[in-house]
């Protein structure tokens, strides 16, 4: 494979990793997706965690390029 394909591959698989990470923050925010053994609000700031970080890790990453 050529340098580009790689390059586009490595975009689209990062880029799913930041979709995905958010749908899951948001759904642990929002009370869709719970944890059984753990209080809801724990679910929530846990939730809130992974929007924040990933959205840190998305800009910082958006700006190294």
């Amino acid at each position: 494979m050529g340098k580009k394909v790689k390059n586009l591959l490595g975009f689209v698989a990062w880029l799913t990793g930041v979709l995905v990470s958010l749908a899951v923050g948001f759904a642990m925010t929002g009370g869709t997706l719970t944890v059984p053994w753990l209080p809801s609000v724990v679910t929530m700031v846990a939730g809130w965690i992974v929007i924040v970080t990933t959205l840190l890790s998305a800009a910082l990453a958006l700006m190294k390029q």
